[in-house]
């Protein structure tokens, strides 16, 4: 089973890989996906389309301001 996303308008469009890219379509055709690649999220445009976006990991943000030495 495809894995669906219902916009704000209604529309339900199909998760979709062709290689690295991903996309969405109205119709499920060759390719489909049954979920979310990780470390993605869907987000809807303001035109409803719905796009995958990279996750911000919170683990990057943490790290980055505890690398700071303590013994100096």
């Amino acid at each position: 089973m495809a894995y669906g996303y219902t916009n704000s308008k209604g529309t339900t469009y199909y998760l979709h890989a062709k290689g690295k890219m991903f996309f969405f379509a109205k119709e499920v055709k060759e390719g489909a996906l049954d979920a979310v690649p990780a470390g993605y999220n869907v987000v809807e445009m303001k035109t409803g389309m719905p796009v995958l976006k990279k996750a911000e990991s919170a683990a990057t943000t943490s790290t980055s301001s505890n690398t700071e030495s303590a013994g100096s």
